[in-house]
């Protein structure tokens, strides 16, 4: 039976999917096509906010780390699993759209520039970060160790970002961020940055639910513990 708190989710998440559909619409119909690209610049659209969403939630990750180090608490470092989980699969999906991207851009699905580097390395780093968590003992030792790897990860973000100028790739320049300001006309700009707004709350939906799913899972197993260990 459904409670009020999962009817509740249930009508957030459908929200959440409306909207997706929404900026897919303005992606597809409202944004036109780049004259230098063509129409499969497009997959931009789901590149980019998904890049970002990950960057984002290494950030999460940082700061649920922070608090589960002065606080030890168990809950806190469910929604720490529940963020590097989302991190990993919006990573994953932003090198896949990357290499779709970069095949009729650069003739390549691949190629070990920067970016995509220390991208690779930031899924690698939320990968280790969820065996790590899944290896060890809940406790005071699992709390520390994951924590101090969840600060790092984060470290990664600004290598990432900083990465295309600092060394030559063939990954191109910030074009939304820049001095002398943006150089994508408005309409592109406007649902790039719908779809980053979409993204990032479609993110952080996923780690409510997912956090809340960890931490009913752990209540589970201690309950289960407890009854068979009982005399």
């Amino acid at each position: 039976m459904l409670t009020s708190e999962d009817k509740r989710e249930f009508v957030i998440g459908s929200f959440v999917q409306l909207l997706i559909i929404l900026h897919w619409l303005m992606a597809f119909f409202y944004a036109p096509v780049d004259v230098n690209q063509g129409p499969v610049y497009r997959i931009m659209f789901l590149h980019v906010p998904s890049a970002i969403t990950a960057f984002g939630s290494s950030l999460g990750l940082c700061v649920f780390s922070v608090l589960a180090l002065r606080d030890r608490s168990e809950r806190l470092m469910a929604w720490s699993k529940g963020t590097a989980e989302v991190g990993l699969i919006f990573t994953l999906l932003t090198l896949a759209t990357g290499s779709i991207w970069g095949r009729p851009t650069w003739g390549t699905w691949w190629t070990w520039d920067a970016r995509l580097t220390t991208t690779f390395l930031l899924a690698l780093l939320y990968a280790g970060y969820l065996l790590l968590y899944g290896s060890m003992a809940p406790g005071t030792g699992r709390t520390r160790v994951c924590a101090v790897l969840g600060i790092l990860i984060f470290a990664d973000v600004p290598v990432i970002y900083k990465s295309v100028t600092w060394w030559r790739t063939l990954h191109q320049p910030p074009s939304m961020i820049r001095e002398g300001g943006s150089t994508m006309d408005p309409e592109i700009l406007w649902t790039l940055v719908a779809g980053i707004l979409v993204m990032c709350i479609y993110a952080a939906w996923l780690v409510r639910v997912r956090g809340r799913n960890i931490m009913l899972a752990d209540e589970i197993e201690s309950a289960s513990y407890a009854t068979l260990s009982a005399p």
